[in-house]
């Protein structure tokens, strides 16, 4: 019997590169200590020509709050008021626009009128376009 090893079953002939991980460390050691240095010099060098002033009171300039969301006391007797209000308009008879003669009636005589008459039909012949079309 043949010992034939499997090519995906082999494992890596070679070590890490040792002093490559340790060029790798030194510079990124390197480079923290370089950020920090600037960052500290960059802040000693706005200390010094950059001044805050005194520290602003919180009061200073106090504003009225913006008007925020209304908050729902009780949302469920608010949901109740809302519903009862609909079902009173979809019940009832009144004004849409009084001007342009346009009133609401209750759905119930609104489907009773549409059974009683149906639905306006369109005529066999549409009328023929006056204007060019494009």
């Amino acid at each position: 019997m043949a010992s034939e090893h499997h090519p995906a079953g082999r494992h890596e002939m070679t070590d890490a590169s040792i002093s490559g991980l340790v060029k790798f460390g030194i510079g990124l050691f390197l480079l923290i200590l370089v950020v920090l240095v600037g960052m500290r010099w960059m802040f000693s060098h706005f200390s010094t020509t950059q001044q805050l002033g005194p520290p602003a009171s919180p009061f200073a300039e106090s504003q009225a709050p913006p008007q925020g969301p209304k908050l729902q006391v009780y949302p469920a007797l608010e949901l109740k008021d809302l519903r009862q209000g609909e079902d009173e308009k979809l019940n009832s008879y009144g004004w849409v626009d009084q001007k342009a003669g346009i009133v609401r009636i209750p759905v119930d005589r609104a489907m009773d009128l549409l059974l009683k008459n149906g639905l306006p039909v369109r005529t066999s012949n549409p009328p023929k376009p006056t204007g060019k079309q494009k």
